[in-house]
């Protein structure tokens, strides 16, 4: 079946780097679009970075912009996230998820999920 397992969180300080994983398995990658999502506590889930099934297309929301990056690598069934310059308010637990060749800014449009990822960003 479709699984998707995150790795690569941590605590980073202020102003640091990571790099977040999304090794996928039980289905046919490149036909599926991978965006990575966050939740905070207290907070609704929110979207972060998505790229389209054959990597061609990527989005990420204003409040990354600039700093995050995603990638995918279909050979590997992996998509990656780059967080640079990371800030306090990135702390969340971050989650891939996956929908048929197109992203969606709607998590709701996303039918398979990764069991997350905790990223928290504390000097």
């Amino acid at each position: 079946q479709l699984q998707l397992v995150e790795s690569g969180g941590g605590l980073v300080q202020p102003g640091g780097s990571l790099r977040l994983s999304c090794a996928a398995s039980g289905f046919t990658f490149d036909n599926y679009a991978i965006g990575w999502f966050r939740q905070a506590p207290g907070k609704e889930r929110e979207g972060v970075s998505c790229t389209s099934s054959s990597g061609g297309w990527s989005n990420s929301f204003d409040s990354v912009k600039g700093r995050f990056t995603i990638s995918r690598d279909n050979a590997k069934n992996t998509v990656y996230l780059q967080m640079n310059s990371l800030k306090p308010e990135d702390t969340a637990i971050y989650y891939c998820a996956a929908r048929d060749h197109y992203c969606s800014a709607l998590s709701s449009r996303f039918g398979s999920w990764g069991q997350g990822t905790q990223v928290t960003v504390s000097s």
